[in-house]
């Protein structure tokens, strides 16, 4: 009875050292990855691959989610400032929203879980194929030529992604505040330059920087880790995917209190 009690705590025990050791592996790998960024050889044709990848091959799931973002938070926003008659204001509670929060955000949410989520699952496949190893033994170092056009990937692409999510999100908005809800046009204009601040951008841009290199590190650490052929490759996806999510989360609050209290109040 006593051995089963030390085991049971043992493994409790066990759970943040495995968090913290991950957390230190992952920050390593970030530490070398960026040092061989600026090494040569520049691979630029992978590169330009990733971010065709992340980039273009996300901009439809971008522009779907954020039209119907700002559609349905201009719907709902609408429904509480009618109360106080002030439906004109939607246009600048939306764009707000959408520049500080939900562009950065849910723009990043949808890049994890279609772009992150294939380079875990790539990588992954790479590794337990034994394609990495065969990497090594070429003399071609694998971070360089498979994390660091990834990496550079999500960090470039992530703003221009949450900006796209921003611009469908204020269209979606335009299209329900001013063609459904009969919102006056130019006081929907009007209102979003009176309440927009270029801070706003800011708060948005900065967020989605360092969620999308965060996110795209995560990714390719849990798939260069990955072990026991396809059941580890699935785990390793599903691992990136949940981590990733929830980093994004935590890297939001964190932002926020940094860049408010660096000035940056809109």
């Amino acid at each position: 009875m006593a051995k089963a009690g030390k085991a049971l705590w043992q493994r409790i025990l066990d759970i943040p050292l495995r968090f913290f050791l991950m957390v230190g592996e992952i920050t390593l790998l970030g530490v070398r990855a960026t040092a061989w960024t600026i090494r040569p050889p520049f691979r630029w044709g992978l590169i330009l691959h990733s971010m065709r990848f992340v980039g273009i091959g996300s901009l439809f799931i971008i522009t779907l989610t954020g039209f119907f973002t700002g559609a349905v938070f201009s719907y709902q926003s609408n429904e509480i400032l009618k109360w106080f008659a002030a439906s004109t204001l939607v246009g600048s509670l939306v764009s707000v929203s959408l520049a500080r929060e939900l562009g950065p955000v849910l723009g990043c949410l949808m890049l994890t879980s279609r772009a992150c989520s294939a380079m875990a699952t790539e990588l992954g496949t790479m590794r337990v194929t034994e394609q990495i190893d065969a990497l090594e033994s070429m003399a071609v170092n694998p971070i360089q030529y498979l994390v660091v056009p990834r990496l550079i990937a999500g960090t470039l692409m992530a703003p221009v992604l949450c900006m796209t999510f921003d611009v469908f999100g204020m269209l979606g908005c335009y299209m329900v505040a001013v063609k459904g809800l009969q919102v006056d046009p130019g006081a929907f204009w009007e209102y979003i330059h009176q309440f927009t601040d270029p801070d706003d951008l800011v708060h948005g841009i900065v967020k989605s920087v360092f969620m999308g290199y965060v996110c795209s590190l995560i990714a390719c650490y849990k798939g260069y880790t990955a072990r026991r052929g396809a059941a580890g490759v699935g785990q390793a996806t599903n691992e990136a995917v949940v981590l990733a999510s929830v980093s994004i989360f935590v890297m939001d609050y964190f932002l926020t209190v940094l860049m408010i209290t660096a000035g940056f109040t809109g």
